[in-house]
């Protein structure tokens, strides 16, 4: 497959178009950035770690009757992915009080959270992502009612599949963000599932091996990344 122009540059990802108009190919960047990029550095193998990782993840996923746009692996730190048209929204499932909504709801953070919370979020780096409700998505037209309802049951999908998985390495699924399109009248997970996006613990001493690493000035974040994808059995090499 021949990559041709950019589409877009993203903070962790960059987006070219093919030869195939069905298809684009995401190329996943060292760049490493939090808090709306007020932080960011290059951290090496982190590209290639969190590309291998989310093939791993949609192959799960897709195994587990949950749709996505993931195609294959194009290199090591690139992915051929169907092109969609994004809806502009995150759906975050909480399983532990961590991040934002601690501060948001004066909680204290690793209280499991039963039922798992549900949230809508605008994808909007210049307005911060802020939180939504299905009201919102309607009034302004950002994705249907039945669209609206599929990416909420695929989401809750997704958080049965990969708890299970994640446990059974002996992690906790603490929270994530999912992002979905729609490809040829159907709705598709997009995006990325890699511990950029979501929060991932060890289930015992609760470590934090995820994007908090780099956020909180822990270190050992790419480390942590392939701590858990061993964990999994991710193949790296």
């Amino acid at each position: 497959m021949e990559r041709r122009e950019l589409l877009y540059k993203g903070k962790a990802k960059s987006v070219y178009y093919t030869d195939d108009a069905d298809k684009l190919i995401l190329h996943y960047l060292n760049d490493t950035s939090a808090f709306d990029g007020e932080k960011i550095e290059k951290l090496d193998r982190k590209g290639e770690v969190n590309n291998k990782f989310s093939a791993f993840i949609m192959q799960k996923l897709e195994e587990a009757g949950v749709p996505t746009h993931h195609e294959g692996l194009l290199s090591a730190d690139e992915a051929v992915v169907k092109k969609m048209e994004m809806f502009p929204i995150e759906c975050v499932v909480r399983n532990i009080a961590a991040g934002s909504v601690c501060k948001r709801l004066g909680i204290e953070e690793g209280i499991d959270l039963s039922p798992p919370t549900f949230e809508f979020f605008l994808k909007n780096d210049a307005l911060h992502d802020p939180m939504i409700n299905e009201y919102h998505i309607r009034t302004f037209g950002w994705a249907d009612d039945e669209a609206v309802e599929k990416m909420k049951e695929l989401t809750f999908k997704v958080n049965d599949t990969l708890t299970k998985l994640f446990a059974d390495a002996g992690l906790l699924l603490v929270d994530y963000k999912l992002e979905f399109g729609r490809y040829k009248g159907e709705i598709y997970l997009g995006d990325e599932f890699t511990p950029d996006g979501c929060r991932l613990w060890d289930a015992e001493t609760r470590k934090k091996l995820d994007k908090d690493r780099f956020r909180q000035g822990l270190g050992g974040v790419v480390e942590a990344y392939e701590e858990v994808a061993g964990r999994l059995g991710v193949d790296l090499s």
